[in-house]
């Protein structure tokens, strides 16, 4: 075929990429209206249930609740309240399916909440909801096409042109893996706007107490549900766009003959699956400082101090979180944000990393000046057992958004 041009697919290819690393451009965050303090939880899950009988099961989710060591949290939010467990008793009961009416309620309100979380995120970005390109949402709270990206794609007012992606049942590691994916597509996309949600609805996942099933206690005492939202892009418009974390490098690993420690399904009866505290305890810690120390060593940047750097860890719990500093030998106060954001929302799997970005970006630039911090790095873990790590960088002048 003849050509008029000179213009090589290697040409196009270079014009088609991002000059400058994806940064992290704005962030949001958004929670339901019902919020349940931990103390106050045991007596109100056996009471929407209708099983203050089992006073053994009540004990042993008290105990998980008030101990600090535990869970972690002081409150919790949901979107699901008394109301609405009193309407569907089929939730109740393993026995009964119930999927459908859980994931119509997730379908309705899920997308609602990633939009407060995307709206306030956009507000902070400065530029038009119109100028995102590509929409990546990552959720555990749903199962339908179109989905929930199609959903926020109209609440948001996107362009029909809009590119969207699914990420469904990847635990807490969906903020990560979300992100993860919005750096490549912002650094291989000239001029990308990339707009991260990730939205977690446990009506999906609320069971009443079983005497012959401890594990719903363990899952009903530790989460919460929660929306977070990031613009992601390269290449800054400045004045408008001000970047707060630069996106340097990402990996993910799964660790061998792990999958029975944290996994998860769609069943009949809901979302189910297998979470196993004390295995998962160990895990993360055992591994960090090797895949750390290979990320940091593929940028050129060996024999990094790990309390030279700040950090983005999704908590999970307390006793992974005090792992991972034993074993990094890491100074107090290091995983501050993540504590924080445990002890306020407990673990709204996938988005509480958003919700620790937000927290560690806050505090960074209530210390500017004083912070000597210019590297850090994002851990995200889920199933398989998987681990994201993301290697961080501030940029020269970060400004308060």
């Amino acid at each position: 075929m003849a050509t008029t041009s000179h213009v090589t697919v290697h040409d196009i290819r270079r014009a088609q990429r991002a000059d400058t690393t994806a940064a992290v451009l704005a962030i949001g965050t958004a929670n339901p209206v019902t919020c349940i303090s931990q103390a106050d939880y045991p007596d109100y899950y056996f009471r929407i249930t209708n099983t203050e009988h089992l006073t053994d099961l009540k004990r042993k989710l008290n105990n998980l609740c008030k101990t600090r060591q535990a869970s972690g949290a002081d409150k919790r939010f949901f979107h699901h309240n008394e109301e609405m467990i009193a309407a569907h008793p089929e939730f109740l009961d393993r026995a009964t399916p119930s999927l459908d009416a859980r994931l119509d309620i997730a379908a309705a309100a899920g997308p609602e909440l990633a939009a407060q979380a995307a709206e306030r995120a956009i507000v902070r970005w400065g530029r038009p909801a119109a100028d995102i390109t590509h929409l990546v949402v990552a959720t555990n709270a749903g199962a339908q096409a179109p989905g929930a990206d199609h959903r926020l794609a109209s609440l948001l007012g996107l362009r029909p042109t809009v590119r969207r992606t699914m990420l469904h049942l990847s635990g807490c590691s969906a903020g990560a893996a979300a992100l993860r994916l919005a750096k490549d597509l912002a650094e291989n996309s000239r001029g990308a706007r990339v707009l991260v949600a990730c939205v977690e609805l446990n009506v999906v996942a609320f069971h009443g107490p079983k005497e012959d099933y401890p594990q719903t206690l363990t899952c009903q005492g530790l989460f919460g549900d929660g929306a977070g939202a990031v613009i992601v892009g390269a290449d800054a418009v400045r004045p408008v766009e001000r970047p707060l974390f630069e996106m340097v490098a990402v990996s993910q690993a799964v660790i061998p003959g792990t999958e029975h420690a944290l996994n998860m399904r769609l069943t009949e009866h809901g979302l189910d699956g297998h979470v196993s505290i004390k295995e998962l305890i160990p895990l993360a810690a055992a591994n960090a400082d090797e895949l750390l120390s290979d990320a940091f060593r593929k940028l050129g940047l060996a024999g990094v101090e790990w309390n030279d750097l700040f950090w983005v860890v999704h908590p999970g719990t307390p006793s992974i979180l005090d792992q991972i500093e034993r074993a990094l030998r890491l100074e107090p106060g290091k995983l501050a944000a993540s504590r924080k954001v445990l002890r306020e929302y407990g673990n709204m799997l996938g988005s509480t990393l958003i919700f620790v970005l937000d927290e560690q970006r806050r505090r960074m630039e209530e210390e500017e000046g004083g912070r000597t911090a210019e590297w850090g790095v994002m851990m995200g873990f889920g199933p398989g057992f998987t681990i994201e790590t993301m290697v961080l960088h501030l940029p020269e002048c970060p400004k308060e958004q």
